[in-house]
């Protein structure tokens, strides 16, 4: 593997970080005495850690794993945040992977531990922290769960970010079906610490985290770039039965949307038609489903109780896009024929029984423009569009 630290090879790496790797495997290895697909791998790695991992990337003598390792791991952007809601002297990484989420936790806490299982990833992160500076985290090339026990000490953290692929049933969605499985060895992390997080898929079910989980204090929502990217489940021994928090967060290159409310608590929000200003939450607030405390905090009213779009008539600040209404139109076949068909529109649905697929091609609507139209449905069931000028 040092053998990629060759300056003539890394300055082929890097020569080549935008060049297709398939075009580039069909041409002679210039370095006949490393694996070509070694070489191939580290070329498509690095590419994938340009906008994903900028200070690895950037970084001189760094060295990549199989880039389904970069693909799994951690983006800078939400390692950055794991390591501002949590803090410490003493954090232990029992999934370590790439390493990056560690990196992080490495500038908050005293002391951090990243555990990996595979040897050779262990080995490459290893390497990069030492190129990276980061002189405070210890690596084991072991099972999280015998580290845990052979160190025999107490962490202020345990972070676990289980593989979702199980050797027996593939891709799975359910914690249980993880690996580790941490439902069932919940008891026996708590030996070692009082505070644990856990990171799980995107698409993972709330619901289900709530009834696999204990302790739960804080469940954070993290998108970037208005993409959810991983739910984060906060477990304090201490915190049992007592009330839980949602916090979403849509971190943009512009600015940070943070959204927060109390799961279970009873909020209410009024409906109406459209008014001067309609409101699209962002995708961490979608997926936590927290609509009625949504309106509640800005003072909104819904336009249904399945649209999820919101409007005032005073512009207020808020963790979504916002639009000026420019007009509303009933969903009215010579009404659309006359207003929109042929048009260039940028077109959102929200309860409304047609795809933006079926809409473009049923009237002819092409993709761009200064327009926003939402296909919807209002307060009265009644199909409707609303014509609007973004914010």
């Amino acid at each position: 593997m040092n053998a990629l630290l060759k300056p003539e090879i890394q300055d082929f790496i890097n020569a080549n970080i935008s060049t297709d790797v398939q075009k580039l495997g069909l041409q002679k290895n210039p370095f006949p005495d490393i694996d070509y697909k070694t070489i191939l791998n580290q070329i498509e790695a690095k590419s994938k850690a340009k906008t994903k991992l900028p200070t690895w990337f950037s970084a001189l003598s760094i060295l990549y794993p199989p880039k389904i390792s970069i693909e799994q791991t951690s983006s800078e952007f939400t390692a950055r945040y794991k390591s501002e809601i949590i803090s410490g002297e003493s954090i232990i990484d029992l999934t370590g992977g790439f390493g990056v989420d560690c990196y992080y936790f490495s500038k908050k806490f005293n002391s951090v531990t990243h555990c990996e299982i595979h040897p050779e990833l262990s080995q490459i992160v290893k390497h990069n922290y030492s190129h990276l500076q980061a002189d405070n985290i210890q690596c084991f090339a072991a099972d999280g769960l015998e580290i845990l026990e052979k160190l025999n000490q107490k962490f202020d953290w345990i972070y676990i970010d289980p593989s979702r692929r199980n050797d027996v049933k593939g891709k799975v969605f359910l914690l249980k079906d993880c690996l580790p499985d941490i439902t069932s060895l919940l008891s026996e992390y708590f030996l070692y610490t009082d505070k644990i997080l856990i990171k799980t898929s995107p698409i993972y079910d709330i619901s289900a985290g709530l009834s696999e989980l204990e302790y739960i204090k804080n469940i954070h929502i993290v998108a970037v770039e208005n993409e959810v990217k991983e739910l984060l489940f906060e477990l304090d021994k201490s915190h049992n039965h007592a009330p839980i928090q949602i916090k979403t967060v849509n971190i943009n290159a512009e600015k940070t949307e943070h959204f927060d409310f109390e799961l279970g608590k009873e909020y209410l929000t009024g409906y109406s038609a459209p008014l001067h200003y309609l409101y699209e939450p962002n995708a961490s607030v979608m997926k936590s489903q927290g609509f009625e405390a949504l309106g509640t905090t800005y003072n909104l009213k819904k336009l249904h109780k399945h649209s999820h779009l919101f409007t005032s008539n005073e512009l207020v600040d808020f963790v979504g896009r916002r639009f000026e209404v420019q007009e509303v139109i009933p969903y009215k076949k010579s009404v659309i024929k006359e207003r929109l068909e042929g048009q260039k529109a940028n077109i959102t649905t929200r309860n409304f029984p047609e795809s933006v697929a079926d809409l473009r091609k049923k009237w002819k609507i092409s993709d761009g423009g200064d327009l926003y139209c939402f296909f919807t449905t209002d307060l009265n069931n009644a199909k409707i569009v609303v014509i609007c000028n973004k914010i």
